[in-house]
């Protein structure tokens, strides 16, 4: 054979370049193909879990009362009608129960994300004396406690019962989000910023305000929404530390009205008989109502923060 008859024409040289420098597909495994499916059906099953019981309540809410205790409706809203929340508006505890929750929830947010972050800072600093016995007695905290009638005791001694207090301060720290908070500040705030900002004169407070906090937006995040929802959901100091309904939040009303121990529509004012027995009638559907307005302020914050509770959670827990 000729040099020239082994030589490749430019056609052919950028048809085998073109060949070589197609990639090729590499397959998966057929075992990983098969882990795949499974992963997506479990998935899939527990997605169903989750949205099924939640579209369910909504329907319940906006379905005849009759339609609902017959098992007519299964998944879409049967004979529509708003009659359980105009019963909710209209219930003079369940407006101020709505009240005082977001009195509780929004104070607690508040006060507790301020001394998880001050206690967490704290605790991150290296130069802090006795920085591990301390935080050593926090940890213990998560392992032991006083219990429920030493830690009333303290709520009645300190003149908290039947207040607002009561409802705030004695959950006013979570241990676990306070470790956290301090890993997010070790693995975050470098220490070299703090020498620097002792160069140019500032002192500790002014580099916690000025520096420290403005970086913080995912931590702070973190807290603000579990601090938010913990008492929002919280229905158990209310029982033992109120006795007065008018401060009862409305995790407690919802369960006094699904014991079916309080709820009274003749405590409606201007209602007719007629109406109260259309009212009683309601009263098994009132409990979807109630769970759709209870779970509406979580739904609704937790967009807002969704992106820096995430990054929030991720950094602070790493190990510091």
């Amino acid at each position: 054979m000729s040099i020239a008859s082994r030589a490749e024409t430019p056609a052919t040289a950028g048809k085998s370049a073109a060949h070589s420098a197609t990639p090729r597909r590499i397959r998966d495994p057929r075992s990983d193909r098969v882990l795949n499916v499974v992963l997506i059906v479990l998935l899939t099953l527990f997605t169903l879990t989750i949205v099924y019981p939640f579209i369910y309540i909504i329907s319940a809410s906006l379905s005849d009362p009759q339609a609902v205790s017959s098992g007519e409706m299964w998944l879409w809203p049967v004979g529509f009608s708003v009659g359980a929340y105009e019963a909710v508006l209209e219930y003079p505890d369940i407006t101020r129960g709505f009240l005082n929750s977001l009195l509780y929830s929004g104070s607690a947010m508040l006060i507790g994300t301020f001394v998880t972050l001050t206690g967490g800072y704290a605790l991150s600093r290296a130069d802090l004396w006795g920085r591990g016995p301390v935080t050593f007695l926090f940890i213990l905290t998560m392992m032991f406690s006083g219990g429920m009638i030493p830690t009333y005791l303290v709520v009645r001694d300190l003149g908290m019962i039947n207040t607002i207090w009561a409802m705030i301060l004695p959950g006013a720290v979570s241990v676990w989000q306070l470790i956290v908070t301090r890993t997010f500040f070790q693995t975050t705030i470098p220490h070299e910023l703090l020498e620097c900002s002792r160069i140019d004169g500032a002192s500790d407070l002014r580099f916690f305000a000025q520096i420290a906090v403005p970086l913080s937006k995912p931590i702070i995040a973190v807290n603000l929404l579990l601090y938010g929802v913990a008492t929002w959901n919280s229905y158990f100091n209310a029982l033992i530390y109120l006795t007065d309904d008018s401060l009862y939040p409305l995790q407690l009303v919802m369960r006094n009205i699904l014991l079916g121990n309080t709820f009274d529509p003749s405590r409606v004012p201007g209602i007719s008989p007629e109406q109260v027995l259309e009212m009683q009638r309601l009263a098994a559907q009132l409990k979807y109502a109630l769970i759709i307005i209870a779970s509406v302020p979580p739904l609704i914050a937790y967009p807002f923060v969704q992106k820096h509770f995430v990054k929030g959670m991720m950094i602070g827990s790493l190990k510091g």
